[in-house]
């Protein structure tokens, strides 16, 4: 079987920074058909990760719209083989479609899991570089608690596309739901996880009778956007953080 990368690229307005990347990448690929549960052997994918999919169009429709387009050029880059291991990306990263050291940072969606209000984010990876600033600055533009995240022992940074980056000593991170709800009960994770159980990876992840909070899709996007177009405008690249272990390991 074969697989397919898909890449868009809007070029930058600035006549130096325009030959250094933003990505913004998600994964296209989800089991296909398998097993049947309760009846159901197609696995749709529509949360892992349609959604993720479709943010990435909204923010090229976004970058599409501006009038004056950031400095950096911007990528975007649906990949294959991410259940497989991120096969995709892992190829992409080693072979992008642009020089190599021209990319400066992936900003990854990988299941946003939009099924409840998003008030709080948890920005996998960030902390081990400056990206953490833009996070910061477009979480507190939109309203959003950033929090720390809360599951640190399923190494959660180095599971999805962006970490396919990282190994290449580029800059990445993965924005996930944070735990902050309506009610105050701040425990979010506890409905992530019933639906998780019910839900991820099997045919029930459908878009029929699925729980989406499109609300909150339109504002997780927005804060992909946000975060992005920071990095395309900055004058410096972004950079690991002083002693960071991925910074050491990848970062030269």
């Amino acid at each position: 079987m074969d697989g397919y990368n898909v890449v868009g690229k809007i070029e930058g307005s600035d006549a130096k920074l325009k030959n250094e990347y933003v990505v913004h990448s998600a994964h296209l690929d989800h089991l296909g058909v398998g097993a049947p549960i309760n009846g159901d052997s197609i696995f749709n994918g529509a949360h892992d990760n349609a959604t993720g999919v479709a943010t990435v169009l909204e923010i090229a429709r976004a970058y599409g719209r501006l009038k004056v387009k950031p400095r950096r050029s911007v990528l975007f880059v649906l990949v294959t083989g991410e259940e497989m291991g991120l096969l995709g990306s892992a190829y992409f990263a080693k072979f992008p479609t642009v020089p190599r050291a021209a990319l400066v940072a992936d900003v990854n969606t990988d299941m946003p899991t939009i099924i409840a209000p998003l008030l709080a984010v948890v920005p996998l990876g960030a902390a081990h570089s400056s990206l953490l600033q833009p996070v910061e600055t477009a979480a507190a533009y939109l309203g959003l608690a950033v929090e720390s995240d809360p599951e640190p022992a399923q190494h959660r940074f180095i599971r999805s596309d962006q970490y396919s980056f990282v190994v290449q000593g580029v800059t990445g991170l993965h924005l996930k739901y944070g735990n902050k709800t309506v009610d105050g009960k701040n425990n979010l994770s506890e409905q992530v996880q019933k639906w998780r159980a019910a839900t991820y990876h099997k045919p029930q992840d459908n878009f029929a009778d699925g729980t989406f909070d499109w609300e909150a899709g339109r504002k997780y996007a927005q804060l992909n956007f946000l975060v992005g177009y920071q990095v395309a405008q900055a004058t410096a690249r972004p950079t690991w953080n002083k002693g960071d272990f991925f910074g050491a390991r990848f970062g030269k």
